[in-house]
């Protein structure tokens, strides 16, 4: 397990770094290795935060939490990702994902429209690369829920359709279903 611990606006303390690591340690059973948990303690005025991403496995679980004591902001994160992590394990220890589909990658672009003419079009501020996993609809659900994010494409581990689910303005989700491979 690889834990690394920055400190905003606070002077770095062993004895906080040490708490963060120690308190990681309670979802290792959980997870398979290799685990990288990165830590951001920080404090803004009265209020002390904890902030702690977790990759294992191609997981990401991200949890933040904010009181007035930085070791009680890492308790009260470390019961909430705890909990995150005990509901993702149970719900894939019921899926199981066919050996013979192997995982496929795509490319997102994001466009900008800013400062640019209307002869030339809109340019490419970002490029990011990503497996497609293979999962149900109602496990991409779950990762969009873990991740916070507002869109999960997969492959549906049943039909191996290339699916993409996103998270609409009222609150439920949709899905697109390509229908071919």
């Amino acid at each position: 397990m690889h834990v690394t611990v920055m400190f905003r606006h606070i002077d770095s303390s062993d004895a906080l770094r040490n708490y963060a690591a120690e308190k990681i340690e309670r979802v290792k059973k959980y997870l398979i290795e290799p685990i990288e948990a990165h830590w951001v303690l920080s404090v803004e005025k009265f209020r002390h935060i904890a902030d702690v991403t977790i990759v294992a496995n191609g997981v990401t679980i991200k949890g933040e939490e904010q009181t007035e004591d930085l070791y009680s902001a890492i308790d009260k994160v470390m019961d909430k990702i705890e909990k995150q992590v005990r509901r993702y394990k149970e719900k894939i220890k019921n899926h199981k994902v066919s050996s013979s589909v192997r995982p496929l990658s795509a490319k997102l672009n994001v466009l900008s429209h800013e400062g640019v003419d209307e002869a030339s079009g809109p340019k490419v501020i970002k490029t990011e690369n990503f497996f497609i996993k293979p999962m149900s609809a109602d496990e991409a659900v779950m990762q969009i829920n873990l991740l916070s994010n507002d869109f999960m494409v997969f492959t549906d581990s049943a039909s191996n359709n290339i699916n993409v689910l996103y998270r609409r303005k009222d609150g439920n989700y949709g899905l697109i279903d390509t229908g071919q491979r």
